[in-house]
């Protein structure tokens, strides 16, 4: 059934997607896409409108998909089995940091100078870098970069100005996506 196959896999979202949303993307197209319940492209556009709203990214798009997902079986096409499945998936990728911040954090903040707590984070850092890294690798296919050499050339440039005005000039963030949206309307 596709309910218990979501839960399933938001549980594992859940309790093994350390670093937030964007650490947490590779999980979540590994678990969404492989089984077909959405395409690349699909996922490609979660990722975007998740950023977009206010919310947390995960929680977005475990909410999109569990809407989306029931839908890719016959039997449960329909906003109602669209709905349940947005509450399900909502909840279950939730549940387990609720459960680790409910029981865990009080001995984390009871014990912060222990050497075994130091460790467990010193060792955590560097792996939610690596995942928020792939996640940005996650992002560049031809859904986002295009599928011809002109386009990904022009991807790229695109993305490169962008990367220069963020770090060298003191512009203001949304300023930069809409003039990046602007210029992407204007050259593709």
């Amino acid at each position: 059934m596709i309910f218990l196959r979501l839960i399933w896999s938001y549980l594992k979202i859940g309790f093994f997607g350390f670093g937030g949303g964007y650490a947490m993307l590779a999980l979540i197209e590994n678990e969404i896409v492989g089984p077909g319940w959405i395409t690349e492209r699909v996922f490609t556009d979660i990722v975007a409108i998740s950023q977009m709203t206010p919310g947390p990214i995960g929680i977005n798009s475990a909410t999109y998909i569990g809407y989306v997902a029931p839908s890719s079986t016959p039997e449960f096409a329909g906003p109602l089995w669209g709905i349940l499945g947005a509450l399900i998936c909502t909840i279950v990728v939730v549940l387990p940091s609720f459960i680790l911040v409910r029981y865990a954090g009080h001995y984390i903040a009871r014990h912060h100078d222990s050497v075994l707590i130091k460790g467990i984070f010193s060792g955590l850092r560097p792996v939610v870098v690596g995942l928020i890294a792939s996640a940005a690798l996650l992002l560049m296919n031809s859904a986002n970069f295009g599928s011809t050499e002109p386009d990904v050339i022009k991807s790229v440039l695109l993305a490169a100005v962008a990367l220069g005005l963020v770090l060298f000039t003191k512009i203001h963030p949304i300023l930069l996506i809409i003039a990046a949206g602007f210029t992407g309307w204007l050259i593709f």
